[in-house]
């Protein structure tokens, strides 16, 4: 799905891929957190990813046993990579931003980057069933 790289497009990113997974069948145990990654994800693209005229786009692969959950999320902005690693301790009780690959990290049973040619990048995450 490509999305525009807005609040609005990061809210329709969610939706859409909660109407996937309930179509795919995918258990609560997959749904559930996959979509808080989406979430933070596509809040991510459309706040960090933003090149002007370019959106974002959500890929969502769903295993044939319906047991590993691997999401996507490709924007433009190559150069702005999140950390490899999250910061150990989250943002202060005022802070208005910085838990998203906090929740990330702590939901998928892994996550990543790659870069995506000529000039992008892809954040994953895979969510197993617990």
């Amino acid at each position: 799905m490509l999305l525009s790289s807005t609040r609005r497009g990061a809210h329709l990113a969610r939706l859409l891929a909660v109407d996937q997974l309930r179509d795919w069948h995918a258990p609560s145990g997959i749904r559930d957190p996959a979509e808080v990654i989406v979430s933070e994800l596509a809040a991510n693209a459309a706040l960090h990813g933003v090149l002007p005229g370019r959106g974002f786009r959500l890929t969502l692969l769903l295993s044939p046993g319906g047991d590993r959950l691997r999401i996507e999320v490709t924007d433009g902005c190559g150069e702005r990579r999140p950390p490899e690693v999250v910061p150990p301790q989250p943002p202060g009780d005022d802070a208005e931003s910085g838990r998203g690959l906090i929740l990330v990290d702590a939901l998928a049973e892994r996550w990543g980057t790659e870069a995506y040619a000529p000039s992008g990048k892809t954040v994953w995450a895979e969510v197993t069933e617990r």
